[in-house]
């Protein structure tokens, strides 16, 4: 395979809102560089990024997919990502190494939440990107306001680079406003021709207004400009570039990838105006030292990747995706991982959807593919074994939403817990916990839909069936006063018996504590031990609902022994029955968990998720505006309230609204619901 340096290679992130066409694009990019002979269709279910059985199914992309293409000497990377909101995870991960975008708008319906969304990503990257406004060909469609929408919605640095030739709502073609160079669609294939009479005005008007922005890039084509001197087309696309580079241009491209038009002039300008991987500035890292360290993406450097992917396959197992951010790496190269383990790179690869290319090397800038690290996973740097370096791991979305797993074979208990560990690898936002108190096994995810995905994988994928129950909460009990009493365990009645007997205090308290005060010898040091056992023992069950009781001090205050019965089972069992008799006095409570949550939710839709929250007994600690109009929420509301909360904020916010969620603290429950919480969730 052809060698490809830093700057003969692009890696580009196709995104876009599910559905505007992102899958498509990609197939087009792919048949038209001659990479297949015919051109796979969603509807078709042959496409080369959309491969997984679920994908097939489904007809949308759920994962992310490499498909690389090569043009006039360079090699691009297009990475496509899945539209969405339920596997933000993928785009997270991508937009960590990519170093140019391309965003898909459905012209027929303009910019929607899931466009924001990645747009916000992108911006918050600083990755240049093109916007490419698909489906010109739909009926109905006006260019004039699709613009209009972009520029309002995602900035008005959106700038069109083409402009549509047609007549009312027929597009057969476009202008490069740069070159100013017609493009029109003949049934078959776009072919040069010339600007349509009644476009021209503002095809030229577009092209001033694109000479005017890049003169405005430096000072000598600025002054130029303004002595009325023409620019030269090499200088238009210099300032062009820098631009775009800067993040002061977002060009606006259009065509329609089902017939392949703008595919070409996409080609070229990507290849033009966005960075290659040694472009912009290098990459930060830790070194082991805990020192702050550099990379430039040149193959001069150490070698260096950062991990973004990681793929379970059926028959190759474990597949790990990495961009190369310094240096190069060849087959049979040891590596060090940021998990510290030294791996071999017994075999290395570049992934094409589903299909595996083995390669004796890689450089910088590019990316690859290795199988069968098990240990190694999405957000983990490889680097030169001399020169160790961690780059910083993504930080993904918490689980928001949980559902009790039970297995309907008993025959799959073994296998559930191997098979969702698998599906954690693929997805870091999946979250899996086995709850030892209430005996569940819980699966969490970013939507009751995104939960749902992973449930219908586990049956199609790794054919274990199960039914769903709603997540049980957790709850504890404590103490609001002291309470005293004395706790006996005699049984004497020949031979070795049992005598022990304790007067214990119980008070509230930050944590767990155990002390004694007892004074001459009433009970020998060497049974202190039994009583604390005893008295953790009996705080594993209240006596209110059976929950586990926190927040009390114990206090071994005095007691009996025998010389010859005493023992510490004696001591432990007299412990446990004196705090069972001194609870009743000790004004027990319930205690719910209080998660601390951070909601992002649009300007418009604050007042309605407030008045929401509210209604959900959360306190809202602080609210803050942050770019485009998002405003963050903190809020303390109990568990018990946001067990449907994902679902309600998508619906409140047009799906726009997220959220993370964490553990706070544990709060008495308010006494008008104490007899239902206990009614509920008693414990036998």
């Amino acid at each position: 395979m052809e060698r490809f340096d830093a700057k003969n290679i692009r890696n580009i992130a196709v995104l876009g809102h599910q559905g505007s066409g992102k899958t498509t694009l990609v197939e087009s990019l792919y048949y038209i560089t001659g990479g297949s002979k015919v051109k796979g269709e969603v509807e078709k279910k042959n496409t080369v990024s959309d491969y997984l059985p679920d994908e097939i199914r489904k007809q949308c992309s759920i994962s992310t997919a490499v498909v690389p293409i090569y043009h006039n000497g360079y090699k691009l990377n297009l990475i496509d990502i899945p539209g969405n909101d339920d596997f933000v995870s993928e785009a997270l991960g991508v937009t960590r190494i990519v170093k140019g975008a391309v965003l898909v708008i459905d012209a027929t319906t303009k910019v929607q939440v899931g466009t924001i969304k990645h747009w916000n990503f992108l911006r918050k990257r600083g990755i240049p990107t093109f916007i490419y406004v698909n489906k010109m060909d739909k009926e109905n469609v006006v260019f004039d306001d699709v613009l209009e929408d972009i520029r309002s919605k995602l900035g008005k640095t959106a700038v069109p680079f083409c402009y549509p030739l047609g007549h009312e709502d027929k597009f057969d073609g476009f202008c490069n406003v740069v070159d100013l160079k017609a493009r029109i669609f003949n049934g078959t294939e776009c072919v040069d021709a010339e600007i349509y009479e009644d476009k021209r005005m503002k095809v030229f008007e577009l092209h001033n207004m694109i000479v005017e922005a890049v003169a405005g890039t430096d000072d000598e084509l600025l002054e130029k400009f303004f002595m009325g001197e023409t620019l030269t087309n090499e200088e238009i696309h210099r300032g062009l570039r820098k631009g775009v580079l800067d993040g002061e241009l977002i060009p606006v491209l259009v065509g329609s990838a089902t017939k392949n038009i703008g595919i070409h002039t996409m080609l070229n300008m990507f290849i033009d105006y966005l960075p290659n991987p040694s472009d912009l500035k290098p990459y930060e890292a830790e070194n082991e030292k805990g020192e702050i360290v550099t990379r430039l993406t040149t193959t001069e450097e150490p070698f260096s990747a950062y991990v973004f992917k990681t793929i379970v396959d059926p028959y190759s197992g474990v597949i790990n995706l990495f961009k190369i951010n310094s240096g190069s790496i060849k087959s049979g190269d040891e590596v060090r991982a940021s998990n510290g383990d030294t791996v071999k790179i017994s075999a290395l690869y570049v992934m094409t959807g589903k299909n595996l290319t083995a390669v004796d090397e890689l450089h910088a800038g590019d990316i690859g593919a290795v199988t069968r690290l098990d240990k190694i996973s999405s957000g983990m740097t490889l680097s030169d074994t001399k020169n160790v370096i961690t780059y910083k791991p993504v930080k993904y979305p918490t689980a928001v939403i949980f559902k009790g797993l039970v297995v309907k074979n008993k025959n799959d208990e073994n296998k559930i817990g191997i098979s969702l560990a698998k599906i954690q690898l693929e997805d870091p936002a999946v979250e899996v916990k086995r709850n030892q108190e209430t005996k569940q096994l819980l699966l969490g995810g970013l939507s009751s839909t995104h939960v749902d995905y992973i449930i219908e994988k586990l049956k199609n994928t790794y054919k274990i069936e199960v039914d769903v129950e709603p997540m049980k909460i957790v709850y504890r009990e404590s103490i609001k006063k002291t309470g005293q009493a004395i706790g006996r365990y005699v049984k004497q009645s020949g031979g070795s018996g049992f005598y022990g007997v304790v007067d214990m205090r119980f008070e509230p308290s930050e944590d767990i504590e155990f002390a004694e005060e007892v004074f001459g010898g009433a009970v020998p040091k060497n049974y202190f031990g039994a009583v604390e056992k005893g008295f953790r023992e009996a705080l594993e069950k209240g006596g209110l609902a059976g929950f586990p009781v926190i927040g009390v001090k114990g206090v071994l205050v005095d007691g009996k022994y025998h010389s010859v019965d005493s023992n510490d089972m004696a001591f432990k069992m007299a412990a446990i029955l004196a705090f069972k008799e001194a609870y009743k006095s000790c004004k027990p409570i319930i205690l719910e968990p209080i998660m601390r949550i951070t909601v992002n939710v649009d300007g418009k839709y604050i007042g309605d998720v407030l008045a929401d929250l509210n209604s959900r007994r959360a306190r809202v600690q602080s609210i803050e505006e942050g770019e485009h109009e998002v405003n963050e929420i903190v809020a303390l509301v109990p568990e018990s309230e946001i067990i449907d909360y994902a679902t309600q904020l998508r619906s409140l916010t047009q799906a726009s609204g997220f959220f993370n969620r964490e553990f706070e603290s544990y709060e008495e429950v308010p006494s008008y619901m104490v007899d239902k919480v206990i009614a509920d969730n008693k414990i036998q």
